[in-house]
C-alpha cells in the first residue's frame, strides 16, 4: 500500500486551457494519476438538450494531447470526469474521437475504459413506478411519465464505484459520462486504499483546477496529496499561493450546507475538519468524514425542448426614457399583443432585461440607479420560431419608435451594436428530470478498447 498517492488536476474544465510549464513541474515528483473535469451544469440545460459539447473541439484536443502525452509516457491514468461537458453519449463519443485522434497521430497504444451514463426513458418510468424517484429539492416538481416521455437525453452521476472497475482493470484512459465532479479525483485515492473521506474532499478541492489558490483560477494546474490520516494542496505555478483560508473557502463552493456535502449513496461531514499550513504554500488538511448512506441514490439529469428564442441586445442612453423604462415598455407589450391579436398569449413570452440597473439581482437590488446609460435586452420565447421571430421583430420596431412623454426625436430610442438587431438563438431547454433515483446495483456500463 502506497503512504502517499499524488493527483495532478490540470484545469477546472477539459478545454479551458492551462499554462504547460506548472503542469509539467508537477512531473519532477511521483505522479500517481492525471484527472480533470469536463463538464458542469452551471450553464444551465442547454448542453444536454442540445447534445453539444461545452468547450470547442480545438480547445479539447489541445488539452488532451498535453494530459495524455504525460499520462501515456509515465504509465499512469488518466481519467476524464463527465466527458464533453454534460457526460451523454453524445459527448462521450466526441472525446473518444479526439483521443482515438491524438493516438493515431503519435502512433501510441492505449487502453481505454469507456463508463456510459446514458439511461433509457422505460429505465426511468419503471423506477418512477416502483417509487424510487424523488425531487432533488423542495422547489423541483414531481416528476411524470409524460415528462419522461418528453426528454430525450436522460444522464446519472455516477460516483467512483464504476470508476474502480476501470482502475482494476489497468486502463489507461478512463472516460467518464456523467459523474458527480470529485468521484474520478476520489476513485483513485479509494483504488490505492486511501480513506474515502479524504479522497472525495480533496476531490472536491481539485475538480475546479487551481481556483483554491490565490489568485485563484480555473485555468491552471494544481497537485493534491493523500496520506492515509491528510491529505495536502498546493499551487504549482509560482504566481499562485494556496493558504489555509482559499483552501478552506473553496471547501464551502457551491454548496448549500457549509460543512455537509451529500454525494451518490454517502455524506461528506466536514465540520471537524483543521486547515493548516505545513510548509510554503502547502495546505494540510484532517478530519474529512465518509458517512454511507443507508439507500443509494444517483441524481438523474434530463433536458427538454420549451421554446425557441429570438432576442435582441441595444443600448439606452436618453435619461427622460430611462426615468421611464419600466412604463414604456408595459406600454410596448399593450401595442404589440394588440397587434398580434390573433395569437395566444399562451403561445410566446416577451422579457425584458436592463443591464446597468438592476438585470442581475431584479428586485433584491439593494442599490438605487444613478448610471446614465443602460443596455437593454429582450427576448422572446415562443413555441416554433417563426412566430419568436415576428414578436420579437415587432417589439423591437415598437420599442425603437414608441413616443415616450418629454421625447425630442421621432425615432432612435434604442442603439443597436451590430445589425442585424434580432439575433436568432434556436431551441431553449429546461432540466425536466433533476430527481434523485434509488438503485440496488451499479447501472453504470464500463466498456474497454484497444486503440
Amino acid at each position: 500500500m502506497q503512504n502517499s498517492i499524488k493527483i495532478l488536476s490540470p484545469c477546472g474544465i477539459l478545454g479551458y486551457g492551462f499554462p504547460k510549464e506548472p503542469f509539467l513541474k508537477a512531473f519532477q515528483e511521483k505522479i500517481h494519476g492525471i484527472v480533470v473535469d469536463a463538464g458542469s451544469t452551471d450553464a444551465g440545460p442547454h448542453k444536454l438538450g442540445a447534445n453539444v459539447s461545452i468547450v470547442s473541439r480545438r480547445a479539447l484536443k489541445k488539452d488532451l494531447s498535453i494530459i495524455l502525452e504525460k499520462g501515456l509516457q509515465h504509465r499512469i491514468p488518466v481519467i476524464i470526469g463527465s466527458s464533453g461537458g454534460a457526460g451523454a453519449k453524445t459527448h462521450v463519443e466526441l472525446t473518444l474521437e479526439v483521443v482515438r485522434e491524438i493516438l493515431a497521430e503519435r502512433s501510441t497504444h492505449a487502453k481505454i475504459g469507456i463508463i456510459w451514463a446514458d439511461f433509457k426513458q422505460q429505465t426511468i418510468i419503471n423506477a418512477l413506478e416502483e417509487g424510487r424517484i424523488t425531487p432533488l429539492s423542495a422547489n423541483i416538481p414531481q416528476l411524470t411519465k409524460e415528462k419522461i416521455l418528453d426528454t430525450k437525453t436522460i444522464v446519472a452521476q455516477m460516483g467512483h464505484e464504476p470508476i474502480l472497475k476501470a482502475l482494476k482493470q489497468k486502463c489507461d484512459i478512463i472516460l467518464c459520462g456523467r459523474s458527480y465532479d470529485p468521484s474520478p479525483f476520489a476513485a483513485l485515492g479509494i483504488y490505492h486504499g486511501m480513506d474515502p473521506g479524504l479522497s472525495y474532499h480533496l476531490g472536491k478541492i481539485l475538480e475546479c483546477g487551481a481556483l483554491c489558490a490565490e489568485p485563484g483560477t480555473t485555468k491552471d494546474s494544481i497537485l493534491g496529496t493523500l496520506y492515509h490520516d491528510s491529505f495536502t494542496v498546493k499551487a504549482l505555478n509560482p504566481i499562485r499561493k494556496c493558504t489555509p483560508t482559499s483552501v478552506a473557502a473553496h471547501t464551502f463552493y457551491e454548496k448549500e450546507h457549509p460543512f455537509i456535502l451529500h454525494g451518490p449513496g454517502f455524506t461528506l461531514n466536514l465540520e471537524e475538519c483543521e486547515f493548516n499550513e505545513v510548509a510554503e504554500g502547502i495546505i494540510e488538511v484532517r478530519n474529512s468524514q465518509y458517512l454511507p448512506d443507508k439507500e443509494m441514490k444517483i441524481k438523474l439529469e434530463g433536458a427538454r425542448q420549451v421554446a425557441f428564442r429570438t432576442f435582441v441586445i441595444a443600448g439606452v442612453r436618453d435619461p427622460l426614457l430611462i426615468s421611464q423604462l419600466e412604463e414604456v415598455e408595459k406600454e410596448v407589450l399593450v401595442q404589440v399583443k394588440s397587434y398580434f391579436a390573433e395569437i395566444s398569449e399562451a403561445d410566446y413570452q416577451v422579457n425584458f432585461y436592463h443591464y446597468g440597473k438592476d438585470a442581475v439581482l431584479g428586485e433584491q437590488e439593494p442599490s438605487s440607479f444613478n448610471g446614465h446609460e443602460i443596455g437593454v435586452m429582450f427576448e422572446v420565447l415562443a413555441k416554433d420560431q417563426e412566430l419568436a421571430n415576428s414578436i420579437c421583430a415587432n417589439v423591437r420596431s415598437t420599442f425603437l419608435h414608441y413616443g415616450y412623454q418629454g421625447r425630442k426625436s421621432s425615432a432612435g430610442n434604442l442603439a443597436f451594436p451590430f445589425a442585424p438587431s434580432d439575433i436568432e438563438f434556436g431551441p431553449v431547454y429546461e432540466f425536466s428530470i433533476y430527481h434523485l433515483m434509488q438503485i440496488s446495483r451499479d447501472p453504470f456500463l464500463l466498456e474497454i478498447v484497444e486503440v
